[in-house]
């Protein structure tokens, strides 16, 4: 007699990652407008507050629940609200005015 499972394995194990993991805040928006997103104008830079650059690369990937699809980010891309998606341009803080 042949036993059978009641459990079937899934073949692929997706990962449910936070997406707060991948969001910047706190960032000072900064350089030209390069487009608008919701009425909101989309700036070619931002600055975290650990004075990281980041540029804008374009808009999130949405997944199946309506949310930011945080797997399709590269290294070195972030989300920054409401859906932009910015890459590191360096590692090296920005110089600051003392």
């Amino acid at each position: 007699m042949k036993i059978r499972s009641a459990f079937k394995l899934a073949t692929k194990q997706s990962r449910n990652l936070p997406t707060e993991y991948f969001i910047l805040a706190n960032v000072r928006f900064e350089g030209q407008v390069v487009g608008y997103l919701a009425g909101r104008p989309i700036r070619e830079t931002v600055t975290d507050d650990s004075g990281l650059r980041y540029r804008f690369v374009g808009v999130a990937a949405r997944n199946a629940g309506g949310g930011p699809d945080v797997q399709s980010l590269r290294q070195g891309e972030w989300i920054v609200q409401p859906g932009l998606v910015y890459a590191s341009i360096d590692d090296a803080p920005a110089n600051r005015a003392a």
